[in-house]
């Protein structure tokens, strides 16, 4: 067991989060779960980076706030929530940010993220940072993708339901996002949840629940 995000300070110790790596997907079961939401940056032509927002399930949020109010006006500031925030952020490095972005199978590496902070609205926590990368990606370059995943399973990642893929203002005319499981993996997945009866999924093998399968989100740009 290792510590994914650990905490600064007793109003922090809520955050501790350890993940045991399982040796096996299927063996792996969720302790937070995370509904993600990305906007794609473009400028000049090319992708520059990601823009997230996590948001954290309820009881989750519900740990990491105790003790957050210092003010105990009701409200959870952006200034109280920073150091929180600061937190997150050097905790994710050692795992990438469970970010991976690729052209073709060719990682895209990142710089480390900016403009990064938490809100508290609607009862649950939010996570928001850009991840700039090193170098710029064309716009109309094939096979660009990224996904959003924790492959011990131990953080449940899932893009949201209504539109949680968008493109930025500077986006080229022509391109869009495809959110999905890509063929080779659903295909070991559909594989693997017949082997267990269909039990994995609940009969649905293309959700992954459970199994540690990653949607990924597909760029591409229509040639004029």
């Amino acid at each position: 067991m290792r510590s994914i995000w650990s905490a600064i300070g007793s109003q922090l110790v809520v955050l501790a989060l350890f993940a045991a790596m399982p040796s096996a997907p299927a063996s792996a079961h969720p302790h937070v779960w995370v509904t993600v939401e990305t906007t794609v940056d473009y400028e000049g032509g090319a992708i520059t980076g990601l823009q997230h927002k996590w948001t954290f399930d309820d009881m989750y949020t519900a740990m990491a706030i105790q003790g957050l109010d210092t003010n105990n006006d009701g409200v959870y500031s952006r200034e109280e929530l920073k150091e929180l925030a600061q937190v997150n952020i050097d905790g994710l490095k050692e795992f990438n940010y469970f970010t991976v972005a690729k052209l073709g199978k060719m990682p895209v590496k990142a710089k480390d993220p900016i403009d990064y902070y938490l809100e508290y609205k609607d009862g649950l926590l939010s996570l928001f940072f850009t991840l700039p990368f090193e170098q710029p990606v064309k716009a109309d370059a094939p096979d660009f993708n990224f996904s959003v995943f924790d492959e011990s399973f131990f953080i449940a990642f899932d893009f949201g339901k209504d539109n949680p893929v968008k493109l930025s203002s500077g986006a080229p005319e022509g391109c869009s996002a495809n959110i999905g499981i890509p063929e080779n993996e659903l295909e070991q997945l559909q594989a693997l949840n017949e082997s267990f009866g269909g039990q994995l999924t609940a009969g649905d093998a293309n959700a992954g629940m459970g199994l540690g399968y990653a949607k990924t989100v597909t760029l591409g740009c229509k040639k004029s």
